[in-house]
């Protein structure tokens, strides 16, 4: 599987009665999805420009808001749809039953990526991106059908974090003692190499990025993203609402910055302060987007994007098993076993440009040629749901 990145909950024309107003929450969908698209599928990794790769420790890159980004996502359709059924009757209890049934598709999807080609359960990653959704949306889901106060879903938050923090900072790790925060030595990636053995993250063998222990932290985007849904169910005008997000935006953004002296900015251990400064980066995104989307009127700009959010999940599918396909179809050569993927980029790509923007030009088809495919779902009006 292609390096990680991650799809929302569902792919749909709409998430309840706000988001068929709110052109905005699909075109942000889509934009997040293009990127995530951008970048897994550098053309040669080697050569990959740094702010379209994840940041090697400390710190982000535009690449690691990608994640964050789709679980906070997340979190709005959960407010959005449970809330919208909720109104209209549906019982508690049903709705539970859906949710387990589609974290149980999604995680079950994110299984089948990780076993292709080869099929090799020995060494099937278990936490993979999509398995994190599925635990994330589950949980989050059931504090929103069985903790409804704002208050509590609040404590939740702070609760994860503050948990994840003491967690993190004073439990010791044998061999390293407490408080360690690099690769080796800190208590989330002990916990991985311990329970999840051969089971980790190909790239990184002895670790997941999407682990045990950081998933508590992730638990937390995604309830912050309820919270932002819980604002625009609201009764206010579009001015109101994209005013409350962006200062709630920037309020998060500055607390991660605070929060980052002691506990550093880190995907992958998806740190607290990781959690409340991409929070609030999404907060003011989706302002952005609302206010340019739904209040300026610049919607033909983002057409594109919002058909390519209207089958999310699909997409990410798709660009996920044609990456894999490229891989896998091998053959020999005079200079050795090459993949399809390989001819493709240097007898297609690489003698167009530099190395760095040749990589950069493979994965912008890789956009374009997913576009494409939205579009042809869009005109036949499939819309994909879970």
């Amino acid at each position: 599987m292609s390096q990680p990145a991650t799809p929302p909950i569902a792919s749909s024309p709409a998430l309840g009665s706000v988001a068929q107003r709110l052109v905005s929450l699909d075109a942000f969908r889509g934009t997040t999805m293009a990127l995530m698209v951008l970048v897994n599928n550098s053309g040669d990794w080697n050569h990959t420009y740094a702010p379209l790769s994840h940041s090697s420790w400390n710190g982000w890159t535009i690449t690691d808001v990608v994640f964050p980004t789709f679980l906070w996502i997340v979190g709005v359709a959960i407010t959005l749809s449970l809330g919208g059924r909720l109104a209209h009757g549906v019982a508690k209890s049903r709705l539970m039953l859906q949710v387990l049934r589609r974290a149980a598709i999604l995680y079950a999807l994110g299984a089948l990526g990780y076993l292709l080609p080869d099929f090799d359960f020995g060494t099937m990653r278990l936490l993979g991106v999509l398995q994190r959704i599925a635990i994330c949306y589950l949980i989050a889901s059931a504090i929103y059908l069985y903790a409804p106060r704002i208050r509590t879903q609040i404590l939740w938050i702070v609760s994860l974090l503050a948990g994840y923090w003491l967690i993190m900072t004073l439990i010791p790790v044998p061999g390293y003692g407490a408080g360690r925060l690099d690769v080796d030595g800190n208590l989330a990636h002990y916990v991985d190499r311990i329970v999840l053995g051969h089971h980790n993250y190909a790239f990184t063998k002895t670790w997941d990025p999407e682990g045990i222990v950081s998933t508590l932290p992730a638990i937390a985007t995604a309830l912050f993203g309820m919270l932002a849904g819980r604002l625009l169910r609201l009764s206010h005008d579009l001015d109101w609402k994209t005013t409350r997000l962006f200062f709630t935006g920037n309020v998060l953004v500055a607390l991660g910055l605070i929060c980052d002296i002691w506990l550093p900015i880190n995907k992958a251990l998806w740190t607290s302060s990781f959690s409340l400064f991409m929070a609030g980066l999404d907060f003011v995104l989706l302002a952005a987007f609302i206010y340019l989307v739904d209040e300026l009127g610049y919607k033909r700009l983002v057409r594109p994007f919002v058909i390519i959010g209207m089958n999310a999940i699909t997409i990410y599918m798709l660009s996920e098993l044609l990456a894999i396909a490229l891989g896998a179809i091998h053959w020999r050569a005079a200079a050795g076993t090459i993949s399809l993927q390989s001819w493709l980029f240097e007898h297609c790509f690489a003698p167009l440009a530099s190395p760095y923007n040749a990589a950069l030009l493979w994965a912008l088809a890789f956009v374009l040629l997913m576009y494409l495919a939205a579009y042809a779902m869009y005109r036949r009006k499939w819309f994909v749901r879970i």
